[in-house]
């Protein structure tokens, strides 16, 4: 008997280069469903929400499972828009391997290279498929130069074609037993691998089975990327991917039965629905371990402001992906995923484990935050519509909790985004799920505070009676600059047990809120906030006394300190024509964009640097007019610089 394997593998791609096809491609060709489904009508298996549906574009990651022979395949179809892309890198955290898709007319697409860039940073073993090869424009050699341009310089191809950019295109694998074939894709694995060089300038030929093995570890490696052309709607070339997947992808696990001995669980939620009832369910990939039906787990997250939080709730349901008619017994091994529900807390991205534990094999949160933020109102006036908008938001929010909804005066609701597009989903998705018409500011750059100094302030409580400001308490607190990528912390200089537990709580998690808002409007982030001295009054104080002076006490730490304001930057990428180089970089120094390197200058230029976020937007629409829409740019944000001058005023409390 095969001992049976588990594989979870992400398919990843531009918009529109046929991923959510792809994935019902494969459902379809391994007896999963009887029918294809369809993007332009709303009948795909994974792109199950009506806004989904309706725009023809995956907004949340999805789950569905394959068999081929003693493999289980979990496929995991995450959003291919740029303002999903924490959608995307928050579920490479649970994958073993990746598939890529291309397009065989458009090649290698700005969304495509920032993807791969992910991938290979992250070592993630993925392979590469070439989708449409059945339509007009569709090539061969200039998508292969693309990849290796691009993309990644070390690939295979693994697919031969017929009839290349028509209809009757076919695709078949290329022939193991071909010496030329084996040759040429050694020669590819030497070039990750000397000794490996030294034997084939011996004469040595590797045969089929010893390709397959050198192929399947450089795979594994992320060193070497397989790639296979196709057409996920007409089914061509998706025999020789499948037979990729379970070849050359590393499996998670090996399923023998028994659970593994003396293992803690550790995992990572990294979707969340709710059903028609409102009934929340989580999907969880197991790391390490098992998890049991009615078993009382405590999951680990980071608050909004950073500080750790914890919830602690009973499994009421488990249902283990891709096994629901076999005996599970209840019980979520390693490498699997499970559906649970009886968690209403849960949200994407809690931690089975400890707060600490990274859960994902070493592989840390990669996706940055949002640059942008908007404030929304209900359209209706009145308490009763602003408290539902903000509770909708929270429970978007559990979906994407990067949005940070956050109340504001007048019943607004402050939320986190990466652009405009997401904000459309958002404002469809309140008013279909929810009934809420909601109206969006205009979004604005979020920047971010840093103290410059050491500021120290102390608020005394007075002798007989309360002090100044009405509060029974005396609160001393110290703030001072971090390690950039700390966050803000908070610790203690004065002696644990001198106050109550919730004194002590009251002002750590006051600390954190008002540090939501810095002497410029801004959230303060890598500082340390020290409490230096404290002090109550018998029965008197209340826990409101020192939530209500900290903030008061902080804010003149925070001056005394001072504050410099920060606008976050992106990295950038452009290739151009040759005769529009003067205009493009004129057209950049305007917007403040630095170029830190020029090359090519034969066919073409490729333009490196970094630009304001703040200038982003008016780049993009400049620039393909300027370049005759032959430029190509790409960008990602890569950090935040001092704004110089007049610091701009961040949102009012």
């Amino acid at each position: 008997m095969h001992p049976q394997h588990t594989l979870n593998i992400g398919i990843l791609a531009h918009v529109d280069a046929g991923k959510t096809s792809l994935t019902e491609r494969l459902l379809f060709d391994t007896g999963v469903i009887d029918r294809l489904g369809s993007v332009d009508a709303g009948s795909t298996q994974t792109d199950t929400g009506a806004i989904e549906r309706q725009r023809g574009i995956t907004v949340r990651s999805a789950v569905a499972s394959f068999r081929v022979g003693p493999v289980q395949v979990n496929l995991i179809d995450t959003p291919g828009h740029s303002d999903f892309i924490a959608e995307v890198e928050r579920a490479l955290g649970v994958l073993d391997g990746a598939i890529l898709v291309l397009s065989a007319v458009e090649g290698v697409q700005a969304q495509t290279r920032i993807l791969m860039r992910t991938l290979r940073e992250l070592r993630l073993p993925t392979l590469i498929f070439v989708n449409k090869i059945d339509r007009a424009g569709a090539s061969r050699d200039r998508v292969l130069a693309e990849i290796r341009r691009h993309l990644a310089p070390h690939i295979v191809p693994m697919t031969l074609m017929q009839d290349l950019g028509t209809t009757s295109a076919l695709a078949y694998p290329e022939p193991l037993d071909d010496p030329a074939f084996r040759t040429r894709a050694a020669e590819v694995l030497a070039e990750t691998d000397d000794t490996l060089l030294t034997r084939l300038l011996e004469g040595w030929t590797p045969s089929p089975g010893k390709l397959m093995e050198l192929l399947a570890d450089r795979t594994a490696q992320g060193l070497v990327h397989p790639v296979y052309f196709g057409s996920a709607l007409g089914g061509q070339g998706v025999g020789p991917l499948i037979e990729g997947i379970t070849a050359l992808l590393p499996a998670a696990c090996t399923a023998d039965g028994s659970p593994p001995a003396d293992q803690p669980a550790r995992g990572t939620v990294f979707a969340v629905e709710r059903g028609p009832s409102g009934a929340k369910s989580a999907y969880l990939r197991l790391f390490s371990g098992t998890l049991a039906l009615r078993q009382r787990v405590t999951l680990h997250r980071r608050g909004p402001d950073g500080t750790p939080e914890e919830y602690t709730g009973q499994i009421t349901g488990l249902e283990v992906v891709g096994q629901a008619g076999a005996r599970t017994g209840g019980r979520l091994t390693e490498g699997n995923i499970a559906r649970i529900r009886g968690l209403p807390g849960i949200r994407v991205g809690d931690r089975l484990g400890g707060a600490a534990d990274p859960g994902d094999k070493g592989r840390p949160p990669h996706f940055a935050p949002p640059t942008l933020r908007t404030v929304v109102r209900p359209r209706e006036t009145g308490t009763g519509p602003a408290a539902r908008l903000y509770a909708a938001l929270c429970s978007l929010a559990e979906q994407d909790p990067l949005i940070h909804a956050c109340t504001e005066p007048g019943g607004a609701t402050s939320v986190l985004l990466y652009g405009e597009i997401q904000k459309q989903i958002i404002a469809a998705t309140l008013e279909q799920d929810f009934g809420i018409e909601a109206v969006f500011e205009p979004s604005r750059i979020v920047c971010t505070e840093r103290p410059t100094g050491v500021g120290e302030a102390c608020a005394e409580m007075g002798r007989g009676g309360p002090s100044e400001g009405g509060f029974w308490a005396t609160i001393g607190l110290r703030v001072e600059p971090a390690a950039r990528g700390t966050g803000a912390l908070f610790r203690y200089e004065t002696e644990l047990g001198a106050l109550p537990h919730a004194f002590h709580r009251a002002i750590e998690e006051t600390v954190h809120s008002a540090l939501r808002h810095g002497p410029h409007g801004w959230a303060v982030t890598d500082c340390v906030v020290t409490l230096v001295r404290s002090g109550f009054l018998g029965p008197a104080s209340t826990a409101g006394d020192f939530r209500g002076l900290t903030p008061l006490v902080l804010t003149e730490a925070l001056r005394r300190a001072g504050t410099q304001v920060y606008e976050p930057y992106h990295a950038y990428e452009l290739e151009i024509p040759l005769d529009v180089l003067a205009p493009v970089t004129q057209c950049l120094g305007a917007l403040g964009a630095e170029i830190t390197r020029t090359s090519g200058g034969t066919t073409g230029w490729l333009l490196a640097g970094e630009i304001p976020a703040v200038k982003l937007p008016e780049a993009e629409r400049l620039l393909p007019g300027l370049s005759r829409g032959e430029g190509v740019w790409w960008s990602r944000l890569c950090g935040d610089r001092p704004i110089g001058g007049p610091p701009p005023s961040g949102p009012t409390r």
